[in-house]
């Protein structure tokens, strides 16, 4: 079971970073962009690592609030329902 959900988690994570790593580079185009609502679902489930490490490495959505307190506040979530799992 905790196996499971670190395989999700990750694979959740690569595609939560690759959806930010699109957005950033249709910002840069002005192309076609991901809706924020979508980054943020992603985020929310199980995402967040993601989301976070192409937030800081990528430096995307880090100028706004509902980005910079809503992606670190699913990853405590997220880890915390990790360690209740594993209890």
């Amino acid at each position: 079971m905790t196996y499971a959900f670190l395989i999700v988690w990750a694979v959740m994570s690569a595609i939560a970073f690759a959806a930010y790593a699109y957005d950033k580079i249709q910002a840069k185009r002005s192309g076609w962009r991901v809706k924020e609502r979508t980054l943020l679902l992603l985020a929310l489930f199980m995402g967040a690592p993601g989301a976070l490490a192409a937030m800081y490495t990528l430096r995307h959505k880090t100028l706004k609030f509902k980005f910079t307190l809503s992606a670190p506040l699913f990853l405590v979530l997220q880890a915390m329902a990790f360690y209740f799992l594993i209890l």
